[in-house]
């Protein structure tokens, strides 16, 4: 849009119809840029906006969201048909050039949209509103810097943000005081255009604060500029903040490109001081302070279990959570202003985004790390991008917190000078690295830049002027990554370091396998089960899927324990072979007793195998609630099971079978010669052995009860660490953070 337009314009875009394929982002863009096109607005250019993905090596224009599951880029670009206004994206660790052959691919399908947009706006685009521009008086930039030029240069050289913006501000009102004093500026707020009767109709809102969209910085101009006419010999209050804004950004280019310093006396490539260190919160999971230059950063982070994901709205009919999120503040006391504090602002979401989107490559996935993360970035203090403070706090952060990350990144804001011919140079762009706030406001570029030495992950790139070229941007790139890699050197002498471990505070997490088809049982009818069992226990949370997996999220080792226990006897599937210990009688009959061997599992052990002694009724010798060690003999095709006693009982002698076989004959009534025997048998009652340890040390047998979990399914990968955890599917989430 031409400089000088202040009507106030403002661009609605709606989703009417959404097909679950194609996404509504780019094509706003392009809409915006046709509806800008075609309308009275004055503008130079035709803006245009596309999607770039990248799968199996092919970059797609335009993709739909199901080739962009499988996309390792998510490129959004918009610009001209000759240069490129805005990027913005998010990889995995994709190399500069192969981000610059994508940029290339998107400015040639905007460029395409373009000029078919230019032949639609020659048929039916409306005449623009040129006679609205008003710029101001061009004689008051000579008055400008005849007054405030020599201090100007002086104020600029100041280091330190506070004092230059105090210099800045005594400096501005000193040129507003000395030309109101030789009559060049009006003090009638009314100056400007002159009211029509809609004017006076209609009741004026209170004016309202123009906050500029970047670092707020010194010379950004906080009202809302009202409109003026031609005169020529007053000038309007808002005409001279305007203009003192501009000499003062166009002194501070000089100054860059003339002397080669910048205004805290560091070369275009250099980078602010760096420091860092870790947990300076005790209490937190994990916390960092990252400080760089004038930009300070404090990342909490705070682990979870499933419940704690963050439930995000989308258009289409899905459930969408996500276990890594990343909330950036940025409260007014960290530029030195009085501000209410709302809800998040605009920037502060995109800021936010921006910083989650570079640290989640380095992540790992939710099987060998199933917390929910949390990573908090507090802005204590701003002169920079803050943004990427907090991608270096967060990933430091992580690290303190015991999240294993894959690697270490890091994150820088470049800026450029593109005209350099008006200050005296050669023409070349001088990209500068790592911009303060200042040289944000009177630069040509903020380009932001996340990832490590050999790749990007996040990038963010607004253009102040009309637009670069793919061979600067390539030039920024290249720079970003010198200033990442020594970033990235600072950032290991954080001191304290991180500690790399879990937090004795943070939740622990098991993780456990049972057969799919039991997992019913464990959530039981409504949810009751799993209740149950989270009140008896006092763990936090049982998480169940449907292929298995059972997380349990507790405090302490204890109430796992417990949970385990519960879990592992509700679905275990009984085997032949298996023992079962100090089991309870449910009910007795007088052909056996039912055992209970495991909660909603019953078998009956016949009389026959209840005792190595002949025993005439079960009652005789056993009754219910008694404990008894069993195991199972058979299932049959029913899945009834078949318990017995007996078979862990030390054998007996011969001479107890053959009195046990004359006392069964006796009781049947064989034959009168066996009663005739009997009469001189010895009979030997039955004596009850309740377990094997009853019997003699020489015939006790080792037994080894197999657990259910090594039956039911495939084995975890995740490495076990806590003591209570199995060798197979069982694994407690409690270890060491490792990089790489």
């Amino acid at each position: 849009m031409l400089k000088g337009f202040y009507h106030e314009t403002q661009i609605l875009s709606w989703v009417l119809s959404y097909d679950g394929l194609h996404s509504p982002d780019s094509l706003a863009v392009t809409a915006a840029g046709i509806a800008l096109a075609l309308s009275e607005v004055p503008n130079t250019k035709v803006i245009a906006g596309v999607r770039v993905g990248l799968v199996d090596n092919k970059f797609i224009v335009n993709p739909t969201t199901k080739e962009m599951e499988e996309s390792k880029l998510d490129l959004l670009l918009a610009g001209t048909d000759s240069a490129i206004f805005m990027i913005e994206g998010y990889c995995n660790f994709l190399p500069e050039e192969k981000l610059l052959e994508a940029v290339q691919i998107g400015q040639d399908a905007v460029r395409t949209i373009c000029n078919e947009v230019n032949a639609l706006v020659k048929k039916c685009g409306k005449p623009k509103m040129l006679d609205a521009i008003k710029l101001p008086p061009p004689e008051l930039y000579k008055h400008m810097e005849e007054i405030a030029g020599d201090e100007l240069v002086k104020v600029l050289q100041i280091r330190n943000k506070v004092p230059r913006r105090k210099a800045l501000q005594s400096l501005e009102e000193k040129v507003l005081s000395i030309l109101t004093e030789k009559g060049y500026v009006s003090k009638d707020q009314s100056f400007g255009i002159p009211e029509t009767v809609a004017d006076l109709l209609e009741v004026e809102e209170e004016d309202e604060e123009v906050v500029v969209d970047g670092e707020v910085d010194e010379g950004d101009v906080h009202i809302k500029p009202n409109g003026r006419r031609s005169s020529p010999s007053l000038f309007s209050e808002v005409d001279v903040k305007l203009v003192f804004k501009e000499v003062t950004s166009k002194f501070l280019r000089r100054r860059i490109v003339e002397g080669g310093k910048r205004s805290d006396g560091r070369t275009p490539e250099g980078i602010r001081p760096i420091d860092s260190s870790c947990g300076l919160l005790p209490r937190a999971h994990g916390s960092a302070l990252f400080t760089r230059g004038e930009t300070q950063s404090l990342a909490v982070v705070t682990l979870g279990d499933k419940q704690m994901a963050q439930r995000v709205d989308n258009l289409v009919d899905e459930e969408e959570f996500k276990r890594f999120y990343l909330q950036y503040s940025f409260p007014p006391s960290c530029v030195g202003e009085v501000g209410r504090i709302g809800a998040p602002s605009r920037r502060e979401i995109g800021h936010g985004m921006l910083a989650e989107r570079a640290l989640e490559p380095i992540l790992p996935s939710e099987n060998d790390f199933p917390y929910t993360v949390r990573v908090e970035s507090t802005i204590t203090e701003s002169n920079g991008s803050s943004s990427m403070a907090s991608v270096c706090g967060g990933c430091l952060a992580l690290q303190d917190a015991g999240v294993p990350v894959k690697c270490m990144i890091a994150g820088i804001a470049m800026g450029m000078v593109l005209d350099t011919e008006e200050f005296g140079g050669d023409g070349t762009p001088l990209i500068l690295s790592d911009i303060t706030g200042s040289e944000d406001a009177s630069g040509d570029m903020d380009f932001k830049v996340a990832g490590n030495e050999d790749g990007v992950t996040a990038f963010q790139m607004d253009i102040k002027v009309g637009g670069i070229t793919l061979p600067v941007m390539r030039t920024a790139l290249l720079q970003a990554r010198d200033g990442r890699k020594h970033i990235l050197a600072e950032m290991l002498k954080c001191s304290p370091s991180p500690s790399k471990r879990l937090s004795k505070y943070a939740p622990l997490i098991h993780i456990m396998k049972v057969n799919p088809e039991k997992v019913n049982i464990i959530i039981g009818s409504g949810g009751k089960k799993v209740k149950s069992i989270i009140e008896e226990t006092g763990v936090e949370a049982i998480d169940t899927q449907d292929d298995g997996i059972v997380k349990i999220t507790a405090k302490d080792l204890s109430s796992i324990e417990k949970s385990i226990s519960i879990i592992s006897q509700l679905t275990m599937v009984p085997a032949v072979g298996d023992i079962y210990k100090n089991c309870e009688i449910k009910s007795v009959a007088p052909y056996g007793v039912f055992v209970e061997i495991a909660p909603g599992h019953e078998g009956l052990c016949h009389i026959s195998e209840l005792s190595s002694n002949w025993l005439p009724k079960a009652e005789d010798a056993f009754k219910v609630g008694d404990r008894v060690d069993v195991k199972l003999i058979e299932v049959n095709g029913k899945g009834q099971l078949r318990l017995s006693r007996k078979a862990l009982l030390p054998e007996v002698t011969s001479e107890k079978s053959s009195a046990e076989q004359q006392a069964r004959d006796l009781t049947e009534g064989n034959t009168e010669q066996s009663k005739d025997k009997s009469r001189d048998t010895k009979f030997v009652n039955p004596t009850k052995v309740d377990s094997v340890e009853d019997a003699p040390l020489s015939k006790k047998k080792a037994y080894k009860r197999l657990t259910s979990s090594a039956r039911d399914g495939p084995k975890n990968s995740s490495t076990t660490v806590s003591s209570i955890a199995s060798k197979d599917e069982n694994s407690l989430v409690n270890g060491e953070a490792k990089i790489g």
